[in-house]
């Protein structure tokens, strides 16, 4: 996925990402949507995936964990 011209490699973390490799943007884990760095608002620090937005977070976060996690 490197290969992507302006794609950039994050480190997520909690509240905030690092920079590993430069771009203007990053790819949604669930929808493959772009996301442009400065527009990058959901993120899970655990999975290590970026999210265009809360449902796309909740929807991995089942997926990850499943629906009866407690």
């Amino acid at each position: 996925m490197g290969d992507i011209q302006g794609l950039a490699v994050l480190r997520y973390d909690t509240p905030h990402f690092d920079i590993v490799q430069p771009g203007q943007f990053v790819l949604c884990a669930v929808s493959g949507a772009r996301i442009d760095l400065e527009d990058l608002k959901y993120w899970s620090a655990e999975f290590q995936e970026a999210y265009r937005g809360p449902e796309e977070a909740t929807r991995s976060f089942l997926l990850h964990r499943g629906p009866d996690f407690r």
